[in-house]
């Protein structure tokens, strides 16, 4: 079984992200944060993305109800702008079809909100590969947890020891880790601006097309 991340991994969803952040920070009559910034705060659901939107740091805690305010601000925007700018990175659809002609098992786990992730599969046309799909809301808790990594196992009846994640971030690598997977990053993801090689994945990969020469 190979389970898939999907932001920063499969799909390149900041300009979407940070189009709909701004919209939400016009909204509140506060500045605009700008593709750069998010594209360095993405990776840990929408909550923790509006918290550092509002903060304008990837750490911290904004003010309550100023949050009450932003978050149903964000969820309006970006569930009009899910995908119309994202996009495949190159090499996702012939890394998805050597997995598929191998007979690999394909699920996807992510911490996005099922809200915005099934649409956003089916709009670029790859929801079909996947057997399991587990959001960032379908699991108590969500990466670097292993929890969604061992749900997606269970389902699928296949044991850890036999299966794959496929990321971009330390999250991954962690959630991988603990759930007894094997782990191989994306070098094009999104981990904070930091480079993945430092949390020690088994493999980093430039496109999924190399995936026929690793696996």
């Amino acid at each position: 079984m190979v389970l898939i991340d999907v932001d920063g991994t499969l799909v390149d969803s900041v300009p979407d992200l940070a189009f709909s952040i701004d919209l939400m920070m016009q909204d509140l009559g506060m500045p605009k944060r700008g593709e750069e910034k998010v594209r360095h705060w993405v990776g840990n659901g929408i909550e923790r993305l509006v918290k550092r939107a509002l903060l304008d740091s990837l750490d911290g805690e904004p003010d309550e109800a100023l949050f009450d305010r932003a978050l149903p601000l964000f969820r309006s925007h970006y569930t009009v702008n899910n995908s119309t700018r994202s996009q495949l990175y190159d090499g996702v659809r012939q890394g998805l079809d050597y997995l598929l002609r191998s007979k690999y098992r394909m699920g996807c786990v992510t911490n996005k909100a099922s809200e915005f992730t099934h649409p956003l599969l089916r709009d670029l046309d790859i929801a079909d590969y996947f057997e399991v799909i587990i959001c960032g809301d379908d699991t108590p808790k969500i990466k670097p947890d292993p929890l969604p990594l061992l749900t997606a196992a269970q389902r699928l009846q296949v044991d850890p020891q036999h299966s794959l994640m496929l990321g971009d971030s330390s999250n991954d690598v962690k959630a991988a880790r603990a759930a007894g997977f094997q782990i191989i990053c994306t070098s094009y993801g999104y981990n904070h601006g930091e480079d993945i090689r430092r949390y020690g994945p088994d493999a980093v990969i430039d496109s999924m097309a190399e995936l026929e020469k690793l696996i």
